[in-house]
């Protein structure tokens, strides 16, 4: 945002201080453009909304994430690794997946994981709606969660990681943190091999990375490949002495007891 910003008052203040060269012109302009479409697209970068993507080393641990879930067998496969590894999870659900799978949610948060927010239906332009239209989406799905699970999520991953300043508008209005990734294995796109997502991983898997994986396709029943590869990733994280816990535990102290709303069921 501050990029932006400073690009906009550059024009307005040549425009009211005499006529640029039209060259000059056209390369404030197409910096803005390639600013607004950087934040747009790259949600790490922080343009539009701040982000967290990774904490600083120290705690010797790893956020494992899992989005585009609840299913009622995926979902179950990748608890039960992560349980017998004595591993602790994010999974960031979509609202209308909740509300059909309602025991999926209120397992992963009774088997000591943690949910997030992922849109009501995975509108993959939900960054371009109106302020009060995503705020409205965002809300539903919190109210899903909260209905099957008794919590009430501050932790939202964007669709595709797309945002904008309307995304930055509603993401305030209602108080959420927005996680980012600092590790991906693209385990969504293409049928990647198990073999694929661990090197893809393995690079970036260190002391305070987030990690995005799948425990879900977007739509249809097809498994992600990153289940299959969930094993030897939590055993390269034990070889490298590093814990897998939540977000919010990753972020730590009055942040994480902020982040996710208790009540009463």
């Amino acid at each position: 945002m501050i990029v932006v910003g400073i690009t906009y008052g550059v024009i307005a203040a040549s425009l009211l201080a005499h006529a640029p060269p039209l060259w000059f012109l056209v390369a404030l302009l197409t910096t803005l453009a390639v600013c607004v479409n950087l934040g747009i697209f790259f949600l790490n970068l922080g343009v539009f909304v701040d982000v967290v993507s990774e904490r600083e080393p120290g705690q010797r641990a790893v956020a494992l994430t899992f989005d585009d879930g609840p299913h009622p067998v995926h979902t179950r496969r990748v608890l039960d690794a992560l349980d017998a590894a004595g591993a602790k999870a994010t999974f960031f659900v979509i609202g209308a997946k909740a509300s059909e799978h309602p025991d999926v949610v209120a397992e992963i948060v009774r088997r000591g994981h943690e949910v997030g927010l992922h849109s009501h239906v995975h509108d993959h332009l939900l960054f371009m709606r109106h302020e009060s239209k995503i705020v409205r989406d965002l809300v539903r799905t919190q109210d899903a969660i909260e209905r099957a699970a008794g919590v009430r999520p501050k932790l939202f991953r964007p669709p595709v990681g797309f945002t904008s300043p309307r995304t930055r508008v509603a993401v305030k209005e209602l108080g959420l943190v927005v996680v980012g990734w600092s590790a991906r294995a693209f385990d969504g796109a293409g049928r990647p091999s198990a073999e694929q997502v661990v090197a893809r991983i393995e690079p970036e898997l260190r002391d305070g990375a987030i990690v995005l994986l799948h425990d879900s396709a977007e739509r249809g029943d097809t498994p992600p490949t990153s289940i299959d590869a969930l094993a030897e990733l939590l055993q390269l994280l034990r070889q490298r002495g590093l814990n897998s816990v939540t977000v919010s535990a990753l972020m730590g102290g009055a942040e994480e007891r902020a982040v996710v709303a208790q009540v009463a069921r």
